[in-house]
C-alpha cells in the first residue's frame, strides 16, 4: 500500500514545484498579454496623432451625416470623437483648466477636428466642447469632442 500512496498522493514539495511552475508560466502568459495590448495601443496612438488622410469634402460629408443622424434621434449636441490624452501636447492639462489656447495643444485626429468645426461649423453657429471624460486614478484620461447646435 505505500507504494501505491506515494503514487495517489505526491510529496507536498513536488507539488509545490508543479504550483510554482504554472504560476511562472500563468504571469508568462500576463506578461505577453500586457505587452500586446500595450502595443496596440501605442499603435492606436501612432495612427490617430497624423491626418486622417480624408479630403476636405470627405470631412464635412462625414461631419454632415454625423450631426444629421443625431438631429433625427432629437438630440442638440453630439460626441463625435473621444480620443487618448497623449494626443495633447500636454496630455489635456489645458483642456481640463480650460485654458485660452488650449486647442493649439492638439495633435492628429483632434486637431483636424477642431479646424472642420473653425472653418466650417463655428461659420455656421456651432459649437465645440473638448472636455475630459474619466479620470483614472485620479488623472485626466480620455477626451471627449462634442458638436453642439442647441440653446
Amino acid at each position: 500500500m505505500r507504494d501505491k500512496i506515494d503514487d495517489l498522493i505526491p510529496k507536498a514539495h513536488e507539488i509545490q514545484k508543479q504550483a510554482a511552475l504554472k504560476e511562472a508560466e500563468k504571469a508568462g502568459e500576463d506578461a505577453k498579454r500586457a505587452a500586446a495590448i500595450e502595443a496596440e495601443k501605442r499603435a492606436l496612438i501612432e495612427r490617430l496623432s497624423k491626418p486622417s488622410g480624408l479630403s476636405e469634402d470627405e470631412k464635412v460629408k462625414l461631419a454632415s451625416t454625423v450631426i444629421q443622424r443625431a438631429v433625427r434621434n432629437g438630440l442638440s449636441e453630439v460626441q463625435v470623437y473621444r480620443f487618448p490624452n497623449t494626443l495633447c501636447t500636454d496630455k489635456g492639462r489645458a483642456i481640463n483648466q480650460m485654458e485660452s489656447g488650449w486647442e493649439k495643444t492638439l495633435t492628429g485626429i483632434p486637431k483636424e477636428i477642431y479646424q472642420l468645426w473653425a472653418d466650417y461649423l463655428q461659420p455656421r453657429g456651432y459649437r465645440i466642447r473638448y472636455q475630459i471624460v474619466d479620470y483614472p486614478g485620479g488623472m485626466p484620461g480620455d477626451i471627449g469632442i462634442v458638436i453642439s447646435w442647441g440653446d
